[in-house]
Order: C-alpha cells, then sequence, then structure tokens
C-alpha cells in the first residue's frame, strides 16, 4: 500500500509591506523545520552537556543515512538511555580543546548531532532559551564502536519500528522532513570528511557535529617517550578561515518562459523515463551570481538565451548538501532556438504551451519512476510530484507569477 502524499509545509500568515507587495512567501519540502537550531550554543559545552542529560530530549538514530521511523510519514525518536551504550554518559563533557588534546584516530566516535529545540515542548531551559532538545545519532556499525552501534540497531527494532531507506525519501511529514533533511545533510558531511582536506592527516568532529578539526596530535601515534607524537604542520590551523564547517552546494533550478510568455521551456536528461520532463537545473559556479547561472545553465544544456531572471523560492536538498534556487527566466526574442550540441546533458528539451502543461499538472504528476497516475492520458505530458520545487516553480508560472502580483 502507497503513504499518503505529505504536506508541505506551512508558513504563517502575515500582512507585511513585502507579503502584500510580493504575495506569501513560498515554502518548499525539506525546509519549515519547527526546531530553532540555537546554532550560537554549539560552542557551549555547558549547554551541550544539559541538553544531552535531559530526561526529554529525542534522539534521532541514523544508520548509513537512513532514520528510525515510526511510519514512512513520521520519525522514530529514542530516550537517552538507548544512546548511551554507544555514546557513553557524558560526550560533551570535555571541552572542544580538551577533545582535541585527547584525539585518537584509531577510536572511533559516533556522531552526536545536536539538531536544535522545539520551543512548543516545555521541559529544558538554559538561559533564557526554552524547549526540547533534540539530537541525531549516528549508529551505522563501524570502526570500533561496530558491535554497540549493531546492538542499539537489533534493540530498537525489536519494539517494532524501523529504519527506512533515506536515498530519495520523500514520504515524511513536512515539519520530520525538514528534521532528517537537516541531520541527513549534517550526518553525510562527518561521514565524508575523515581526512583533512589541508593535509590528508584524520579528523574530527566537535561543536556537536558542525565542526571537523585537524588536531596537532594524534593518541594512536605515540613517540618513543610515550606521549603523543606531534603530526605534520597544517594549514587549517593557522587562521579562522581555514577550518572545516559543513558545504552546502548551490544549484539554480528554473522554469524558463518563452519571450511572448505563453510556452514554458522543458528537458528531460537519459535517466528520465518517456515523457517525463523538469525544468532545467545545473550548479552554480564560483564567481558567479544565481541570475548568471540560470543564464548560462539554459544556453549550455538547450541553447535557448534568457533575459529577465527573477528568484522565486528555494529548496534545502539533502541528497547530499544541495541548496536549490528557484528561479523564473524569461527568453530574450530571437533566442527561442533549442540546440543540445553544447554539452549534451539533455536527451530532449523542448517548448510546451501553457494548455499542456496545465494538462500534465492536472493529469500527469509522479515521483521519478513511479507509474503515471490515474487520469493520465497516453502520450501526455509527465511532470515532478509537488514536493519537488520544479513543480512549484512549473505552478507559479501557471498562477501568473509573470503578470499580477499573488496574493495573500
Amino acid at each position: 500500500m502507497g503513504s499518503a502524499i505529505p504536506d508541505l509545509p506551512i508558513l504563517a500568515e502575515d500582512d507585511s509591506m513585502l507579503s502584500r507587495k510580493f504575495g506569501r512567501e513560498i515554502a518548499n519540502y525539506f525546509s519549515g523545520s519547527p526546531l530553532n537550531r540555537i546554532s550560537f550554543l554549539r560552542t557551549d559545552y555547558g549547554f551541550l552537556r544539559a541538553a544531552f542529560a535531559h530526561p526529554k530530549a529525542a534522539f534521532l538514530l541514523v544508520d548509513n543515512l537512513s532514520p528510525l521511523v515510526k511510519d514512512p510519514a513520521n520519525l522514530a525518536y529514542v530516550a537517552r538511555d538507548v544512546v548511551v551504550p554507544l555514546t557513553g554518559e557524558e560526550p560533551f563533557r570535555e571541552s572542544e580543546q580538551e577533545q582535541v588534546k585527547d584525539f585518537n584516530s584509531a577510536v572511533t566516535r559516533p556522531v552526536v548531532l545536536f539538531l536544535g529545540i522545539d520551543e512548543k515542548q516545555p521541559g529544558f531551559e538554559y538561559r533564557e532559551y526554552k524547549g526540547n532538545p533534540y539530537f541525531a545519532v549516528d549508529v551505522t556499525p563501524k570502526g570500533t564502536i561496530a558491535d554497540k552501534a549493531q546492538s542499539i540497531i537489533d534493540l530498537v527494532k525489536a519494539t517494532g519500528v524501523s529504519f527506512i531507506d533515506g536515498r530519495r525519501l520523500m514520504s515524511l511529514n513536512a515539519p520530520e522532513a525538514a528534521i532528517y533533511a537537516e541531520a541527513r545533510s549534517l550526518l553525510d558531511w562527518n561521514s565524508r570528511n575523515p581526512f583533512c582536506g589541508g593535509c590528508g592527516q584524520p579528523t574530527m568532529s566537535i561543536n556537536a557535529g558542525w565542526k571537523r578539526v585537524c588536531p596537532p596530535s594524534d593518541l594512536a601515534v605515540l613517540g618513543a617517550d610515550g606521549t603523543p607524537k606531534e603530526r605534520a604542520d597544517c594549514a587549517t590551523r593557522h587562521g579562522v578561515s581555514n577550518l572545516c564547517f559543513p558545504r552546502t552546494d548551490p544549484t539554480v533550478i528554473m522554469a524558463i518562459v518563452s519571450a511572448d510568455g505563453t510556452r514554458l521551456l522543458l528537458g528531460r536528461n537519459k535517466r528520465f523515463p518517456p515523457l517525463w520532463y523538469s525544468t532545467l537545473a545545473g550548479f552554480l559556479e564560483p564567481g558567479e551570481s544565481i541570475e548568471e547561472a540560470v543564464r548560462r545553465e539554459t544556453w549550455e544544456e538547450s541553447g535557448v538565451t534568457v533575459g529577465r531572471v527573477v528568484i522565486h523560492s528555494s529548496q534545502p536538498w539533502p541528497m547530499p548538501a544541495n541548496l536549490m534556487i528557484g528561479a523564473v527566466g524569461q527568453a530574450v526574442p530571437g533566442g527561442e532556438t533549442i540546440h543540445l550540441g553544447h554539452d549534451e546533458e539533455l536527451d530532449d528539451a523542448r517548448w510546451y504551451s501553457f494548455d499542456e502543461v496545465r494538462e500534465g499538472i492536472t493529469n500527469g504528476v509522479s515521483g521519478l519512476g513511479d507509474p503515471a497516475p490515474a487520469g493520465y492520458k497516453e502520450g501526455g505530458l509527465r511532470l515532478p510530484p509537488r514536493l519537488a520545487i520544479a513543480n512549484q516553480l512549473i505552478q507559479a508560472v501557471l498562477d501568473g507569477f509573470l503578470g499580477a502580483v499573488p496574493k495573500i
């Protein structure tokens, strides 16, 4: 039985000057977290100790980037006593400086990621900040913690919950999808950066999973006198700008409208099923504005020349760490000829009338690889699901984004 299609995040209505002028803000799937990240407290180990020890703290377990769930729509959280056999009673007992001094690359330390506090759930209080603490713990069996991690996995599975494949997980309800997006991106970043990009030596995770450092010594490598041997010098230890923090890769995704405002440019690559099209997209490059990236990627992929570009909305995409920046652009007169010979990324690109696109939005929407929905007419246009920002961009164009200012 298929799970219900989750709702998109809902933002509070407001009557601000900006909303009256530009319309209601759009929130896309994987955004809209209910947690206050209070990022400035990640370096406060007194706070982290208190939050971890709080009896109502909630812990999300993640195994190979797959989260623990009650069902496809709801995450499952465990209490502190479940994770302590893996994390220890006080994983934040030592300060950042003490952790770096005690670094031992031969010992695997589980990443305990602080996600934020839910201010709607009372109980925990630290200074003026109140709300239930949320953490994510990587229970992937590996290294010296493999047996302990596997024991926790077996323990929670015996209670009836399970780990769901996180590769393209889009069945969670909107608030928990945002929580999972944060956890997945951070845990993936930590697992991809076990070695320093400056010198190649092992790194360690600190500040509740939000920073990695290259320690100057390693207890796994002792000198003749039995003390930790100093490691080779590394540029990351000199200057704040060289520290390793989580990365986000910006990507532009754009709905391109014809010069006369009556057609929409859509493309498909080789992995798309027949007649399944989407908006064009590509990575933002260094030294390039968002608007320039939209124009460059559109021309490189389709040969179409774009003039004015307007940013519509954005979407976190935690596979692994993209930020999809949604835009609407308009082709210049005389620049609408499609040419696929530049980088040959697309298998096809074509202009669709708004009526054809409306039919696709009404009867042809499905996930990539999913069967066509009921009501689909054979040979018609197929489009991405509404949880994808591509769908939201297409819908915005059809709803008059380029015309009158939308109302709240």
